[in-house]
């Protein structure tokens, strides 16, 4: 039930912009909504969380006239909201926390709600980034299979405890206890072989480590209880091994079909379906196929990164209206400004976004690189350091990735020619210059 309670209202000095907006606090157990003072006796309402209120709420903005909300994204708790808000065709614009207290003392659901409301029916809040519905499937069952992959991880460290806990060093002598040579290792001890020159014969050819130095890494204190604790840590890690596969061919069903508009083939009559073998998912062609263009060629990516902007962003980008608006969102441009003639250092702010993440390892992977894209960032690097090279290169890739998703162009490295070709009469001119300083000359030798 709403709640029948007096609120002082908030004196309004700016124009309005948008008459029927309503501000929304969302909260894990009760959402406070405020609409305009004239639509209602109570212009503050609080409602519970209950799929059974919140249509409530719905319907008590649609009898104000409201048009337009503004809420903030807290956690999980606004997407509930947010799919019943917008399937009534209520315009949602989701508000970054940090853009709205920035006035102290305001700091109450009541005065949040207000405080909301009032800052988006003046027009000073800017709805954040959502991708289509599409993308939003894909991008909940990425980041679900993220946190497959760190619990996975957390419990091979519990198998390296227990490995530690009885003094067997294999984990330290091979690269990967997860690998071949480490898990048959362990599966034999689980199965009770404690004999360090029986199971050193275990591993595989590959190994760089000798025969002897995995036999004296295997001899320690076999104790049942460490023995125990492996063998459920193997066991754990074995089934998060069968999640992450099971969200993999759930995350591939949802790329076959994604911009899919022709119908699925059709086996002709009179054959089994199960005899025929289905096609070996291909990542990179249904990437090329989304993008419509190959993004691999871009120095610096691989499928597994696409994938990840595909499923944060999606391929279009209409919503950036500028290349600059993109790498602003992204956080990888300067955010220097002038004041009285001075140029004015703002404090880095830092940015959780997977698709910045990505950039920035593209960015990183060009270190070897041998392109002109992979001269520019050892250039920079060696100049200015690592973490300002990265970002600059990070911005430099946005550009290229935008201009390529907007205007379906294929990756051309031959428009770096030029570049590459200015960049060697630089360096040969720097060389010359040293060598006439130390009394030397250069001549062209001929092959």
């Amino acid at each position: 039930m709403a709640r029948k309670k007096k609120h002082r209202k908030l004196d309004r000095s700016l124009p309005e912009m948008r008459p029927n907006a309503a501000g929304i606090d969302v909260g894990a157990t009760e959402i406070f909504v405020a609409v305009p003072a004239d639509r209602d006796v109570d212009s503050v309402r609080s409602f519970p969380t209950f799929t059974e209120n919140l249509h409530q709420l719905a319907d008590w903005l649609r009898h104000c006239r409201v048009d337009t909300v503004a809420m903030e994204s807290t956690g999980v708790y606004w997407i509930p909201l947010f799919q019943i808000l917008e399937a009534r065709g209520i315009e949602v614009n989701l508000v970054n926390a940090q853009h709205v207290h920035h006035v102290p003392g305001r700091k109450s659901d009541v005065l949040d709600c207000q405080w909301l409301q009032y800052l988006h029916s003046v027009g000073l809040l800017r709805a954040s980034f959502r991708p289509e519905q599409a993308v939003c499937e894909i991008r909940s069952l990425m980041r679900h299979r993220e946190s497959l992959v760190e619990m996975s991880c957390v419990h091979i460290q519990h198998m390296h405890k227990s490995l530690d806990q009885m003094n067997l060093q294999i984990h330290h002598v091979i690269s990967d206890i997860t690998g071949v040579t480490g898990l048959t290792i362990v599966e034999a001890i689980i199965g009770g072989t404690t004999n360090p020159r029986q199971l050193a014969k275990l591993r595989d050819y590959r190994i760089k480590a000798s025969l002897e130095t995995v036999t004296k890494s295997l001899v320690g204190d076999y104790r049942p209880e460490h023995i125990f604790t492996l063998k459920q840590s193997l066991t754990a890690y074995r089934y998060y091994l069968q999640l992450i596969a099971d969200c993999d061919r759930e995350i591939q069903l949802r790329i076959q079909s994604f911009n899919n508009k022709d119908p699925e083939p059709t086996a002709p009559a009179g054959t089994n379906d199960t005899e025929s073998p289905k096609p070996s998912f291909n990542l990179h062609n249904h990437l090329e196929r989304i993008f419509g263009v190959d993004l691999t060629l871009i120095p610096g990516f691989e499928c597994l990164r696409i994938q990840t902007i595909l499923s944060e962003i999606g391929a279009d980008l209409s919503k950036f209206l500028t290349m600059d608006a993109f790498c602003s969102w992204l956080n990888v441009c300067p955010k220097d400004g002038f004041s009285a003639g001075r140029r004015i250092r703002s404090r880095r702010p830092n940015t959780k976004n997977r698709v910045t993440q990505v950039f920035r390892f593209a960015a990183m992977g060009l270190h070897n690189n041998e392109s002109f894209l992979g001269d520019l960032y050892r250039s920079l690097r060696a100049r200015h350091g690592a973490p300002k090279a990265i970002k600059i290169m990070a911005h430099k890739l946005a550009r290229i990735f935008y201009h390529l998703v907007t205007t379906r162009q294929a990756f051309n490295e031959s428009i770096f020619a030029k570049l590459e070709l200015q960049n060697q009469k630089k360096r040969l001119h720097k060389l010359q210059t040293l060598a006439k300083r130390m009394g030397y000359s250069l001549v062209e030798a001929y092959a």
